[in-house]
């Protein structure tokens, strides 16, 4: 079978303005059957992935997706479809399954669409589409070469799990009953590695990338490899620590993830279920007073940069912590009404996240955690929003007398949540830009480190 080949080539107004009568058809279909309010949400995306395994060739996959999801509401009853066919037929069958979902549901008086007065207006552009015209070939000299450049770093590298490159583009188009219609175009392209170190005591793998929407911002690639390589190599030769409470030094990348439980305590569906430890916090401390978490959704270029969210409500740069204090909950409509508050235009999630705080340089940092641990890894799933309980599989560098000693390896890192927000004494220089966290590494003043 002749492969798909990504559609770099398709003219942006003419998809969008495809995508938008698909959705208007939708749209009245829905109604024609009886739906009292209705919202659809329609893509097309296009991409390439290569992979190289020990230099050579291993994968190649195009893709090429339409399809669309209806949301309909019969009164406050509300019922879900979606196919990946756009024809007559499929439409009025899948309006047809949504709505007898609907009547079969129980009633909810917060279900329905967000109000029609906050659906957005005026949609910023966002500078997020730029297409990259990597081909096949040129996409496998790319993963081969980020390859090869972690083999060359060092000999202790045995082997690899291989490099990729991929790159994607796609249209999304929101429409409702409102009368709320928009589409929005973005690119996403990146190149990954993951390198094997080796000795006599066993392997230890990691892995490094670059992500970006301009193919022009990505990381040089051959780096890419060589941090792979140079944070595999660092791993080797782990030893044991003695268990006890030590300052904890969260690298930027998990740092990230770090932030993202604090984000979820405030979350609305955390909220009105009564399982976050964040209970009634508004205007409570819940951190430390040198953080704030600042949303800037219309970043240009931005990763998560929206102009409106899944509700189709206007997005606006916001602070949910405020020096500390709970200043927003993170809500989308259902949420804000379950609350009897006013959505923060957050259907979908937070977007752009900035963690803002004085910063300082990593290494001074581990200077002033004099004996601690350097996590570079987590692994398990060890967090209760409910109580604030945190418990995680951690993987790092041994600090002693500020400087780093040795790779650790399984241990066990833990404490409660309101205390691990409220005891960062620091914020590193080393902002990671990649995700929709950006945050540097943060400094707990203590935490419990278990073998």
């Amino acid at each position: 079978m002749k492969p798909v080949v990504p559609q770099q080539d398709t003219d942006p107004a003419a998809l969008a303005a495809s995508l938008k009568d698909l959705v208007t058809r939708i749209l009245e279909e829905a109604k024609r059957q009886g739906a009292t309010a209705v919202e659809v949400a329609a893509g097309d995306s296009s991409g390439l992935l290569v992979s190289v395994r020990k230099g050579e060739l291993e994968t190649v996959e195009f893709t090429n997706d339409r399809g669309f999801g209806i949301t309909v509401y019969v009164g406050v009853r509300k019922g879900n479809a979606s196919t990946s066919d756009a024809g007559p037929d499929a439409i009025r069958d899948t309006v047809r399954a949504a709505l007898n979902i609907a009547r079969y549901t129980e009633e909810d008086p917060c279900n329905g669409l967000a109000d029609a007065a906050l659906m957005a207006q005026h949609i910023p552009n966002l500078d997020l589409h730029h297409p990259w015209d990597v081909d096949v070939p040129g996409a496998t000299d790319r993963a081969a070469e980020t390859e090869a450049a972690g083999f060359a770093y060092d000999d202790r590298i045995v082997n690899s799990e291989g490099a990729r490159v991929a790159t994607a583009r796609g249209c999304q188009v929101y429409g409702n009953s409102h009368g709320f219609l928009e589409a929005a175009w973005g690119t996403r392209h990146s190149t990954s590695c993951l390198m094997i170190a080796g000795d006599a005591n066993g392997m230890q793998p990691e892995d490094w990338y670059t992500v970006s929407r301009d193919p022009a911002d990505l990381e040089d690639h051959v780096e890419v490899g060589r941090e792979a390589a140079r944070r595999a190599v660092g791993r080797l030769g782990c030893r044991p620590v003695q268990t006890g409470t030590y300052p904890v030094l969260f690298a930027a990348p998990v740092a990230a993830g770090l932030i993202s439980h604090l984000l979820a305590a405030i979350g609305g569906r955390a909220l009105y279920r009564r399982e976050s430890y964040l209970l009634d916090s508004l205007g409570r401390q819940a951190a430390t007073q040198a953080i704030t978490l600042r949303e800037e959704p219309h970043r240009p270029k931005g990763l998560a940069s929206a102009g409106y969210d899944g509700d189709g409500v206007a997005t606006r740069a916001k602070t949910f912590i405020d020096e500390g204090v709970v200043a927003s909950y993170v809500l989308d409509s259902y949420s804000a009404r379950r609350l009897g508050m006013t959505t923060t235009a957050n259907a979908g999630g937070y977007f752009n996240l900035d963690v803002v705080a004085e910063t300082r340089p990593v290494l001074e940092l581990m200077r002033d955690m004099g004996t601690g641990l350097l996590v570079t890894s987590l692994m398990g799933q060890g967090v209760n929003l409910v109580t604030g309980d945190y418990s995680r599989g951690a993987g790092g560098v041994w600090i002693a007398d500020g400087e780093p000693r040795h790779p650790v390896d399984e241990v066990t890192i833990a404490a409660n949540l309101d205390d691990v927000y409220k005891g960062i004494v620091g914020c590193g220089d080393d902002v990671d830009r990649r995700g929709n966290i950006q945050t540097g590494s943060l400094l707990v003043r203590e935490m419990t480190v278990a073998n």
